[in-house]
């Protein structure tokens, strides 16, 4: 029995497949664009217009209309940008020319393609050079910045601290722990010109330095509340003055667990006896090159941004008396931060990570 018109066969070589598996595993570009490289793969695996659409959850006419999109025009088919009109004046070669180009080579004299390299290198626009680049996700000019953590109890210790953040133990109150050291009190060489209308607010480059004050910190989870102090040192001397600090601002029913990370002065023999004759204390160590699991560093980049970075101070007791104000204005509206990444999202995202650099070895 015919069910319909037999569909003309979707064939990929190597180069097209491997582009197509890169655009359906990126995160940077449109969920659109990717749903429909994976379209395109699943009908050049075979499938059915009616399976791909139960897979990916779409209507038939869609994965209709993109396999005979791709048929027709090729990866550049993709780009829902695209409308009938005057036909293209680049073909599919050039424009896998610019995406090879951009993904797998760098300019002789530089570190990374800009829109008027790659133009002058390929022989294409500008401008056709950018709409390239803005249909497939390509940003060259950008990076991001990850450290993959070589602690070999990493999966152990974040599902232990995401499981503080997520179900805290009862009778007990989680603290992070950290400090923000050597912050400089800065003091502009020339006066600031305020902000106005039409320009902004200007510094001079330059500066006189009065010295450093080392900022100690403990968020609660459950409040939002900080434990502070400023030391001008930063040794296991000042560490244990802190944790005496917390334990007089505790409530002695509550047991304390405390999210710290590696850095030896939380290790100290010093510390770990103090530790040792006050059971009440449980420590929690991020694993290494992952301090991002602690959540005082969103405080502590929230005190940065919105009182010390641009801030003008003419001496070290300047600069603590602005950062003891900060806190106690800070203190009046505390809230939680609300952490919703799962262990299993966490180690994911790594595990994505790892894959992606597994493939550019290879």
């Amino acid at each position: 029995m015919i069910t319909g018109r037999p569909k003309k066969p979707l064939t990929l070589d190597e180069e097209q497949r491997t582009q197509l598996v890169s655009l359906s595993r990126s995160r940077a570009i449109p969920h659109g664009l990717v749903q429909r490289t994976k379209i395109i793969l699943m009908a050049a695996a075979s499938m059915s217009n009616t399976e791909i659409s139960q897979r990916l959850k779409v209507s038939k006419p869609m994965v209709g209309k993109w396999r005979q999109r791709y048929l027709a025009m090729g990866i550049q088919g993709l780009d829902e940008g695209l409308r009938p009109g005057r036909p293209r004046s680049i073909a599919d070669e050039r424009v896998a020319l610019v995406v090879r180009k951009t993904l797998k080579t760098k300019p002789k004299l530089g570190t990374h393609w800009s829109v008027r390299t790659m133009a002058g290198e390929t022989g294409v626009s500008m401008k056709s050079v950018h709409r390239i680049w803005q249909a497939f996700g390509l940003q060259p000019h950008r990076q991001q910045h990850f450290a993959l953590s070589t602690d070999p109890f990493f999966v152990e210790k974040v599902r232990d601290i995401i499981g503080l953040y997520l179900n805290p133990p009862d009778e007990a109150m989680v603290l992070c722990v950290d400090e923000k050291s050597q912050i400089q009190a800065l003091d502009r060489s020339q006066p600031m010109l305020p902000m106005g209308l039409g320009y902004v607010e200007g510094l001079t480059h330059d500066y006189v330095r009065h010295g450093t004050t080392t900022l100690f910190a403990a968020l609660n989870i459950a409040s939002g509340k900080v434990i502070t102090t400023c030391k001008r040192r930063h040794r296991h001397q000042e560490y244990l003055a802190f944790l005496k600090q917390i334990e007089a601002n505790v409530p002695q029913k509550l047991d304390i667990h405390l999210v710290v990370d590696n850095y030896t002065t939380h290790k100290h023999p010093v510390v770990k006896r103090w530790l040792a004759r006050h059971p009440r204390y449980h420590v929690h160590y991020t694993p290494t090159y992952a301090s991002w699991l602690n959540q005082v560093e969103i405080w502590f980049n929230l005190i940065t941004q919105q009182a010390i970075r641009r801030g003008t101070f003419r001496s070290v007791k300047e600069l603590v008396a602005m950062i003891e104000a900060y806190v106690k204005h800070y203190q009046k509206h505390a809230h939680p931060f609300m952490w919703t990444a799962t262990a299993d999202s966490i180690l994911a995202k790594i595990e994505r990570l790892c894959q992606r650099i597994s493939d550019t070895q290879h």
